[in-house]
């Protein structure tokens, strides 16, 4: 009975097998875990790098839609000259896309997707004014691609008048891309043909 007794206690208190089990459940818990965390990390980093990309190219996108004006801004008192710039009267520039930039649409009749002159003066501010387009160099469509280059000319809206030492600003809005400013001061005298570097 004795040898039975002790028999049942060593059982009872050998728990190797157990003690196995537990550290095989522990260790698949880890591996378990640590694969779902690893999961979770390398998603988010494929996620984050995905969204640096599209950050990365619509920068490029915008940068790359930029335009220039080549030369100087030509003002010129079409009328009897007046002493003053009015709408009878007109502002030249010449228009090009920046280094390595996309094609734009410059077509004054279009009403979407086209190039937006607005007018800016101590008088006032007027959006989307008449312009028209003579094409220098290029081809035949309304697209300016890299090595063209269109002559603007545009007229002071409506009772805007620009006289002598008046500041005003003209800016160029392309469908897609950086806005243009070109902010230029009338002289001290008005002449029939000035050129406003």
């Amino acid at each position: 009975m004795f040898k039975s007794k002790a028999l049942l206690r060593r059982v009872h208190t050998d728990e190797s097998g157990i003690t196995g089990l537990e550290t095989a459940i522990i260790l698949i818990a880890f591996v378990i875990v640590a694969s779902v965390f690893a999961f979770v990390v390398l998603s988010t980093g494929l996620f984050s790098a995905e969204r640096g990309k599209e950050t990365v190219f619509a920068g490029l996108e915008k940068a790359r839609g930029n335009l220039e004006v080549s030369g100087a801004l030509t003002v010129q008192d079409a009328a009897v000259p007046t002493g003053t710039i009015d709408s009878a009267d007109n502002i030249k520039f010449n228009l090009a896309n920046a280094a390595g930039g996309f094609p734009v649409t410059v077509d004054p009749a279009a009403t979407t997707n086209s190039v937006v002159i607005n007018w800016i003066d101590a008088q006032a501010r007027v959006a989307d004014v008449t312009y028209t387009v003579t094409k220098i160099l290029g081809d035949t469509d309304n697209l300016l691609e890299t090595g063209e280059l269109f002559e603007i000319t545009v007229a002071p809206p409506g009772t805007s008048t620009l006289a002598t030492n008046e500041v005003f600003t003209l800016e160029v809005v392309p469908p897609q891309g950086g806005t243009l400013l070109i902010n230029r001061t009338m002289p001290p005298a008005i002449d029939t043909v000035m050129d406003l570097h």
